[in-house]
Parts: C-alpha cells; sequence; structure tokens
C-alpha cells in the first residue's frame, strides 16, 4: 500500500466474514468461545510488524495511539468498531456487544509470570486475543489454551492455540471461563479487547494498567525474577 493510500482506500484488515471458515472452531460448553485461524491479510504483516508498539517491559499496556504506527492503529479502530464487535458477539450469543465500551491492551513480550490461570473479572462480558507472530517454537509453552479447572493448565478444552499472526481467540466471560498458558519468556505479540460492563470499569482498568507500565519501567527485572520459578498450574482472579 503507498504512503499516500487514504485509510478510506485502504483494504480492510479484519474482516468478521473471515470467522466463517471452515476450520474455526465454536464451543457453548463449558462456556462460549471462538477459535479462528488466518484472520488478516498475509500482505499486512509486515507493516503490523513495523508498526507496533515496542515496548521495553513484559505485560499487557493501555493502547494509546501515539505509541503504534498507522496499520496498528488502523486495526484496533476496525475491531473496536460497534458492527464488528457485535458480529463478533453473534458467535458468542451476545446481543449487540458493540453497545459495551471497550479497553485495548498490547503485549510485545512476556515473562514466565504471565499465563497463569483465570476466568477474567465480572467486569468483561467478553475478551478477544488477535495474535501477530510471524513465526512460534515448536513448544507449547505461551500458546493459548481454553480450559476445564482453575488448578490443571493441562485439561483443555480444545486443542492449544500458538498465536500466530491473524489467530484469534474470543470467549464470553463466564465463573468457569478458565484460559491461560505454559510459562514462556520472550517476544509474544497479542492486541486484547475486552467488552466491559461499564465506562467505570474501563477507567479503573485504564489507570490500574499505566500504574502497572510505570512500575514494570522502575521494576521489571524484580518482576522477571519472582516469575521465573512460577508452577506451571499457578492461577489468579483477574
Amino acid at each position: 500500500m503507498s504512503a499516500a493510500m487514504s485509510a478510506a482506500e485502504a483494504p480492510i484488515l479484519f474482516d468478521p466474514a473471515r470467522l466463517d471458515r471452515s476450520d474455526s472452531v465454536l464451543r457453548d460448553t463449558p462456556f462460549r468461545f471462538l477459535i479462528a485461524r488466518e484472520q488478516l491479510p498475509a500482505s499486512a504483516a509486515g507493516e503490523l510488524a513495523r508498526d507496533f508498539p515496542k515496548y521495553p517491559s513484559a505485560g499487557f499496556f493501555p493502547y494509546e495511539e501515539k505509541d503504534c504506527g498507522t496499520s496498528v492503529n488502523r486495526l484496533i479502530g476496525e475491531l473496536i468498531d460497534p458492527a464488528v464487535a457485535s458480529a463478533v458477539g453473534a458467535k458468542l450469543g451476545i446481543e449487540r456487544l458493540g453497545q459495551y465500551p471497550t479497553l485495548v491492551t498490547l503485549c510485545r513480550a512476556l515473562n514466565k509470570r504471565h499465563g497463569t490461570i483465570h476466568t477474567d473479572s465480572k467486569s468483561k462480558v467478553a475478551t478477544a486475543l488477535l495474535y501477530l507472530n510471524e513465526s512460534w517454537p515448536d513448544t507449547s509453552d505461551g500458546c493459548f489454551r481454553f480450559l476445564n479447572r482453575v488448578d490443571n493448565v493441562d485439561d483443555l478444552v480444545a486443542p492449544e492455540i500458538k498465536p500466530l499472526y491473524g489467530n484469534f481467540v474470543v470467549f464470553k466471560r463466564a465463573d468457569n471461563s478458565f484460559h491461560g498458558h505454559l510459562p514462556y519468556e520472550g517476544e509474544r505479540r497479542v492486541i486484547q479487547v475486552a467488552w466491559l460492563t461499564s465506562e467505570d470499569e474501563k477507567l479503573r482498568k485504564t489507570q490500574r494498567g499505566k500504574l502497572s507500565r510505570l512500575l514494570k519501567k522502575l521494576f521489571g527485572g524484580l518482576d522477571r525474577k519472582l516469575g521465573a520459578g512460577r508452577d506451571k498450574n499457578a492461577a489468579h482472579k483477574d
């Protein structure tokens, strides 16, 4: 795409029609979720890699437009568009998902503290993860898992999904919507979109995320050290 091409002329990056691929996995039990592969055009991979924020610390951080290049900002704009959100929500049995406030967080890298088993908080209606890694090691470490239990990361509901470019998972939050991954340290690029119950919750989570970003700049080494020995079945509440 030429630099002169306007946003209006640029091709769509996230088209919810791709969710209907024949290899997509949609389940109602033990909670409602969708796994869909190859949801982004291969031609956009280079742009998105170039425009992804270069966070110096590991973890998820609240989206800020100034951190990102043009293509990532455009992709996020598409993901939070109410019409796109509602099309995604229809897969989960959620009417008008696009009416809910959205919180976008991005992650460039993880340390081994991340990925512990959890359900997501009750303030989340649904959560989506869109992965942007061009390759992944031949390992299960860092691969997303939907789970049957809060205490066993190997009790999978469906086959794990590698965090490869264009892979997309979304689920309706429930008291048993357990998910997580095996400990992993290194680059793992992902955009997370959460649809929240209220603007107050969005503000609270954004403020907490900004504080976390500051603390990780100051104490990132300690965070990494504390996570190095975590049990693979560790869990947390949110």
